[in-house]
């Protein structure tokens, strides 16, 4: 992909993005500006990943952009998002500018490659998270790298998202945060003294939702940082992706009720390189009746991978939603048949 970028080969357009790490932006393979060094440079499936992960647009290649251009009120709408992505504009705003909101939802999705709300909920995600990615990044930098044209609305929309982290609150509790690269997309580990509490794919839809309902329940600011329980995860998830079996996993701490820390419990009993049906799942926590509940105790769950919810499948074997993502769960289940398989000739 990097020769590809450097001969800005057009064979690739669409086919990948680049974020390049110096200057917060992300671009097509085709780019005309000066191309960065590999060390800089990382690649994305999709512009919503980019924009997840902290990047935002190139104003000269434009990758957002569809070969029509976007109507002025389109393209305005997007700055005003741009400039501070942590302003929600919902319905009723959208209504207020005199715009239809479903059909501003096509358009968006149209020109830009995704819904309006998605891009809105991208940008903001992923200008919170640039504050634990770069943590030893001075919060000017991040700030421009994010868009914004103030300190205050940067720091208010980290905290919106992370809570309170000024040196004020000493009596909060942490969780530590860190930043974790693998091979299917950047992920977030938060972690306390008690375990890891979520290990999560950052584009997940749900990432928010699981923030805020993780700093509510432990009353918690999440800061950047680092802790033996983030390194553990980390290790861990080093082993799985280079196909070695894990000896053993963090320290877990998944906050739930106790029906959900049953059916999580459960998911740790299956072995490597087999599955389950919900059924199934129901039955081996003694509640044969509640598919329903083990299938929403499984889409709650906090800790991807480690907690193996990508191990239940439909009752005829599809393998049916995964919060991570469909060809998420498909590449999890078919690397760990084959880790299963190299155990076995041994």
């Amino acid at each position: 992909m990097y020769n590809a970028l450097v001969r800005r080969d057009r064979r690739f357009e669409g086919v990948f993005f680049i974020g390049v790490k110096t200057t917060g932006i992300f671009c097509r393979p085709t780019c005309s500006a000066r191309k960065p060094k590999r060390e800089n440079v990382e690649f994305f499936p999709t512009a919503a990943a980019a924009l997840s992960a902290g990047y935002r647009a190139c104003l000269r290649c434009q990758p957002l952009s569809q070969p029509l251009e976007p109507p002025p009120w389109l393209a305005a709408l997007r700055d005003t998002v741009d400039r501070d992505p942590a302003r929600r504009l919902r319905d009723a705003d959208l209504r207020a500018r005199k715009l239809e909101p479903a059909t501003t939802r096509r358009l968006f999705k149209k020109h830009y490659g995704m819904t309006f709300h998605a891009y809105a909920r991208a940008r903001r995600i992923g200008a919170a998270l640039s504050t634990i990615r770069s943590r030893n990044t001075p919060m000017l930098q991040l700030q421009r790298a994010a868009g914004y044209e103030s300190e205050s609305a940067f720091r208010q929309a980290c905290e919106k998202l992370l809570g309170d982290t000024a040196p004020a609150i000493r009596d909060a509790s942490i969780l530590h945060a860190r930043w974790i690269n693998t091979p299917l997309g950047p992920m977030i580990a938060l972690a306390d003294e008690a375990g890891l509490r979520l290990l999560e794919f950052i584009d997940r839809r749900a990432l928010e939702r699981q923030l805020r309902r993780i700093r509510s329940s432990l009353r918690a600011a999440i800061v950047p940082g680092d802790h033996p329980h983030l390194h553990d995860a980390a290790s861990w998830l080093a082993s799985y992706f280079a196909g070695r079996h894990p000896a053993a996993a963090p320290r877990l701490a998944p906050r739930g009720s106790e029906f959900q820390q049953h059916a999580w419990n459960a998911l740790l009993q299956i072995p490597l390189g087999q599955t389950r049906s919900y059924a199934q799942q129901a039955a081996a926590i003694g509640r044969p009746t509640a598919t329903r509940a083990v299938a929403r105790a499984n889409g709650d769950n906090a800790i991807a991978i480690i907690i193996p919810c990508h191990r239940v499948i439909g009752a005829d074997g599809s393998p049916t939603g995964y919060g991570g993502g469909v060809w998420r769960k498909i590449w999890l289940l078919e690397h760990e048949q084959k880790m299963a398989g190299a155990l076995l000739h041994r």
